[in-house]
C-alpha cells in the first residue's frame, strides 16, 4: 500500500478540492438550484407518472436510480463516514452536508450529459457514460485528429473506472464487511471475501436488467433496515441530539484538540476528509451513475437527470449523515480507553529498534459486553504523541497499534507494532479499542443498543457490500466493453471476483489510511478524467434542462398519469 499514498496525496490536493467545490456551485447556479426539481419533480417521475413503455431503455427511472444507488449507498455510507469522523472530528460531518447539497446538481449534469449521448443502438444492454459523451459529443462531427483525441480521452476515462472498480467499488466494500465479520464473528476473512465472490458472479451474469431487478428490490430493504435502526439510537439519545447539532456546525470552522480515541484535527483537515468520503459515497462528478442512469426507459434525458439528482440527497444527506450521528451522540468518536493500563507501558530503544512493551495478556482486558469475546487479530491502540506537528493533520498525535494474537498454548496476547520514532507515550494514557470502518460503526450502535452493531450492522453491510458490488462490476463491464469490446465481459467478471476475495487475505488492509487509499486511488482518478469532460460539455446540458424545464412549466407534458403503486414500479409494470 506504501505506494499509494503519494498517489493518493497528489490526487487530493487542495486545488481538488477547491475544483469541486467550485464547480458544485456554479452548476447549483447555472442550473437555478435543481436540486429543488429534483426533490418534487424527481419524486414525480418515480411515481411512474411519466412513464411510456415505448420509450428506448431496458430499465425504468426507479430501478435506474436503485441500480445507481446500489453502487453509491455502500460501504462508504458505513465504513468510510466512520473513517471520516474518527479521522476529521464531527466537523467532517457538515462539510459532507455541503458537497450532498451541491453534489445534487453535479449529479444531475452529468446524468443530463450521459443521456444525451447513450447508445441505445442495443436496446436490451443501453450503453452511456462520459466515455459516450466525449467521442459522440465532441469527436462526432469533427476532424481526425479531435476524433482521436476524442478517443483518447475515452480511453484514458475507462481505464480510471477500471481502477476505481476494483479498488473503491470492489475491494473496499469487500474488505470493510470482512473486517466487521471477522471483529464480532471470528469468522476469517477469506471466507467472507469467497461467498461476497460467488454471490456477486450469480447477479452479474444477467446484466443490467437483473441487476436493476435485484437493486429495486435490495436498495428499500436495506436502507429501510439501517434507517429504522439508526433513528432507533438517535429516539434513545434524542435528549443529546440538539447539542450534537450545534457541535457539527461548531466544530466545522473551530475544531477541539484531541479527545479519547480522537487525535485531533484542524479545520482543513476536517474539511477535505469530510469531502473526500462525501464524494467517494455518493460519487458525484466522478462518471458512475450514469453508466446506470443511462439503461432509464425515457425519451427525455433531462428527466433522468433530473431523478438522479436525488441520489446525493438520499446517500449522504439521509444515509451518511444517519451513520455519523449515531457514531457521534454515543461517543464512539472520542470513545474512552478500555482499561488504565497505561501505568504497565513503555518504549523501549529509539529509531528502528524501538518496541512496546506492556500488558501482555489478554486476561488483562476488560469483559466484553453481551456474548462477544476476544478474538485474534482484534486491534488496539496507545496514543503517542510525536516532537513535531504532522503535516497532514495538524496535530503531534498518532497512533501505536497492537493485535491480539495466539501463543503457543493457545492464549492470546498483545503484540504491539513499532512505534514512529520519537513518538511518546504520556502518563495516564489508556489502550483504546483499535476498529477500522465498519467495525467502528458496529461498535457505535452496540454502546447504545447492546447487540444492534453486532447484529444489525453486520447484516447491513453485507446487503450494502454486495449492492455495490454488482452495480459496480456493470460499470466496470461497461468501461471494458468500450475498449476491448464484448468478448471482455467474461475475463472481466472473473478478475472482478477474484478481487473480491483477494483483498480479505491476510495482511493487506492494516491501518484507516489504507482502507482510505483504496476509496481514494480510483475516485481520484475518476473526477481527473471526468471533470474536465462535464466542464466542456455543461452548455449542451444547461441549454437542455432549460428548454425542459420551460417545457415542464408550460404544461407540455401534461399533469402526467396516475402515481402507481409500489409493487407496480418495483415490477416495472403498467
Amino acid at each position: 500500500m506504501q505506494w499509494i499514498d503519494p498517489v493518493v496525496e497528489l490526487l487530493w490536493s487542495t486545488p481538488t478540492f477547491i475544483t469541486l467545490l467550485a464547480l458544485g456551485v456554479l452548476f447549483t447556479i447555472w442550473t437555478r438550484f435543481i436540486q429543488f426539481r429534483a426533490i418534487t419533480h424527481g419524486v414525480s417521475v418515480l411515481e411512474g407518472r411519466y412513464d411510456d413503455k415505448s420509450d428506448p431503455g431496458a430499465i425504468n427511472h426507479f430501478q435506474a436510480l436503485s441500480a445507481a444507488l446500489s453502487g453509491t449507498v455502500g460501504l462508504g455510507n458505513i465504513g468510510g463516514v466512520a473513517l471520516a469522523i474518527s479521522m476529521g472530528g464531527p466537523g467532517a460531518l457538515f462539510w459532507m452536508w455541503v458537497t450532498g447539497f451541491l453534489g445534487m446538481a453535479i449529479k444531475a449534469m452529468e446524468v443530463t450529459l450521459a443521456m444525451i449521448y447513450r447508445d441505445i443502438s442495443d436496446p436490451d444492454n443501453p450503453r452511456g457514460g462520459a466515455m459516450y459523451v466525449v467521442t459522440r459529443g465532441i469527436g462526432a462531427n469533427s476532424g481526425p485528429l479531435v476524433r482521436n483525441l476524442a478517443k483518447l480521452l475515452a480511453s484514458f476515462f475507462c481505464m480510471t473506472v477500471l481502477l476505481a472498480t476494483m479498488t473503491g467499488g470492489n475491494m473496499f466494500q469487500s474488505a470493510n464487511v470482512a473486517m466487521i465479520t471477522t471483529q464480532y464473528f471470528g469468522v476469517p476473512g477469506i471466507v467472507t471475501g469467497i461467498i461476497l465472490a460467488v454471490a456477486t458472479g450469480v447477479v452479474i451474469l444477467g446484466g443490467i436488467q437483473r441487476i436493476g431487478e435485484v437493486a429495486g428490490r435490495l436498495v428499500p430493504l436495506m436502507c429501510g433496515l439501517y434507517l429504522l435502526s439508526g433513528l432507533a439510537v438517535l429516539v434513545v439519545k434524542s435528549a443529546d441530539v440538539p447539542a450534537l447539532l450545534a457541535l457539527v456546525v461548531r466544530e466545522a470552522f473551530s475544531p477541539t484538540t484531541a479527545k479519547g480515541a480522537f487525535l485531533g484535527a484542524t479545520t482543513w483537515f476536517g474539511l477535505t476528509t469530510g469531502l473526500r468520503r462525501a464524494l467517494f459515497s455518493n460519487e458525484a462528478g466522478q462518471g458512475t451513475s450514469p453508466m446506470a442512469h443511462s439503461a432509464a426507459k425515457t425519451r427525455e434525458p433531462v428527466r433522468e437527470g433530473i431523478v438522479a439528482g436525488l441520489e446525493p440527497f438520499v446517500d449522504t444527506c439521509v444515509v451518511c449523515t444517519l451513520t455519523a450521528l449515531v457514531i457521534l451522540v454515543t461517543g464512539t468518536w472520542n470513545r474512552e480507553s478500555i482499561g488504565a493500563l497505561a501505568g504497565e507501558i513503555s518504549i523501549v530503544g529509539e529509531g528502528l529498534e524501538a518496541r512496546v512493551e506492556g500488558p501482555l495478556s489478554a486476561s488483562a482486558l476488560p469483559v466484553l459486553p453481551g456474548d462477544e469475546q476476544w478474538l485474534q487479530g482484534h486491534g488496539f491502540f496507545l496514543v503517542g504523541e510525536l516532537p513535531e506537528i504532522q503535516a497532514n493533520t495538524g496535530t503531534k498525535f498518532v497512533k501505536i497499534k497492537g493485535k491480539l494474537v495466539a501463543a503457543g498454548d493457545g492464549s492470546l496476547s498483545i503484540a504491539w507494532e513499532k512505534p514512529p520514532a520519537g513518538s511518546k507515550v504520556q502518563a495516564g494514557q489508556g489502550v483504546h479499542r483499535d476498529l477500522l470502518g465498519a467495525a467502528l460503526t458496529g461498535l457505535a450502535y452496540d454502546r447504545a443498543i447492546p447487540g444492534l452493531g453486532k447484529y444489525m450492522v453486520t447484516i447491513v453491510c453485507w446487503m450494502f457490500a454486495y449492492s455495490t458490488l454488482i452495480s459496480w462490476c456493470f460499470y466496470g463491464e461497461t468501461a471494458s466493453v468500450f475498449l476491448l469490446g464484448k468478448w471482455s465481459v467474461m475475463p472481466y467478471r472473473l478478475v472482478y471476483c477474484l478481487a473480491t476475495a483477494a483483498i480479505t487475505l491476510p495482511g493487506m488492509i492494516e491501518t484507516e489510511k489504507d482502507l482510505g487509499n483504496l476509496s481514494d486511488l480510483g475516485s481520484g482518478f475518476m473526477l481527473v478524467a471526468n471533470v474536465p469532460i462535464i466542464l466542456f460539455m455543461a452548455p449542451k446540458a444547461i441549454a437542455a434542462i432549460r428548454e425542459y424545464l420551460r417545457k415542464l412549466d408550460s404544461g407540455a407534458f401534461g399533469p402526467g398519469q396516475l402515481p402507481k403503486s409500489v409493487a407496480d414500479v418495483v415490477e416495472d409494470r403498467g
